[in-house]
């Protein structure tokens, strides 16, 4: 027996509280931080790490992540706009044509985007403390799949990144963008980046000797990106120009990452080989 679509209206916004707006976008981006932090403590702990330089790490990598997600979304997608309006950008308001100011939060941000940024964020904090920066990425990396799957959850949430257009007995109707059942692809990656998230986790008890040297860091950034590079294929194009394009922004910006992810691999790999001879 076929299954009913699955009718999808939720309400982004939660509460508003004297003006303060609380939506599950923000909800949810916060739990995949905090629930990372957890983790990265065990892994500190682990490691035999200070905790300062957990502190360190945290205030450094949020504040990569949000400018560098936020940048990419407007310098990637709607460059023309947001050129013309820069301090959009980074404030989340909306500068409205008779001189007000409206508050919207922030409704746009790109993974590609953090995902440099947190890299950047990095490379300051390893100066920083003097924890070297491979050793730090592939702690990280280890976590990465989780942030990673609370923002597309978030997505979900704000019925924003669909699928395509679908048939299958578990699409969801999105109706606050029309009335077709679609695939849920937000829900589709972020089940994906959790798996990711366990299979790091899972090699990292069991034999993270060899997830050293870069070889974490590549193996996240290869199975993150390969992940959004075929999930592209079902998703709706997020601006108009991707329709000319044989690839959208997303699968292009991709690539990179993949090819990063296997040099990372195969440097990683090559000197735990030349180590264990």
């Amino acid at each position: 027996m076929q299954l009913n679509y699955i009718n999808w209206n939720p309400n982004p916004e939660i509460v508003n509280l004297f003006g303060i707006s609380i939506r599950y976008y923000g909800l949810l981006f916060v739990s995949g931080l905090i629930l990372s932090i957890v983790v990265l403590q065990y892994l500190y702990k682990r490691e035999g790490l200070p905790k300062s330089h957990l502190d360190k790490l945290t205030n450094f990598g949020l504040i990569g992540i949000i400018i560098g997600a936020r940048l990419g979304h407007c310098l990637f997608y709607e460059p023309a706009y947001y050129l013309a309006h820069p301090l959009e950008m980074l404030l989340p308001i909306k500068i409205l044509e008779s001189g007000g100011i409206e508050l919207t939060g922030y409704k746009g941000l790109a993974s590609h985007g953090g995902a440099l940024g947190l890299i950047i964020a990095l490379i300051i904090y390893s100066r920083v403390t003097k924890h070297k920066l491979l050793d730090a990425l592939d702690l990280l990396a280890i976590v990465a799949g989780l942030g990673a799957g609370f923002i597309r959850l978030a997505n979900l949430m704000n019925s924003e990144i669909v699928g395509q257009p679908s048939n299958v007995p578990w699409a969801f109707i999105f109706k606050q963008v029309d009335m077709l059942p679609r695939h849920p692809a937000q829900l589709y990656e972020a089940l994906c980046y959790f798996a990711i998230f366990g299979l790091m986790l899972f090699l990292y008890r069991t034999n993270k000797d060899r997830l050293k040297n870069g070889t974490a860091f590549g193996l996240v950034l290869t199975l993150i990106f390969i992940t959004r590079f075929f999930l592209e294929f079902i998703k709706e194009h997020q601006v108009s120009f991707e329709d000319k394009l044989m690839l959208n922004m997303g699968q292009l910006l991709s690539i990179p990452y993949i090819i990063t992810g296997f040099v990372f691999i195969l440097i990683g790999s090559r000197k735990y080989h030349l180590n264990n001879k």
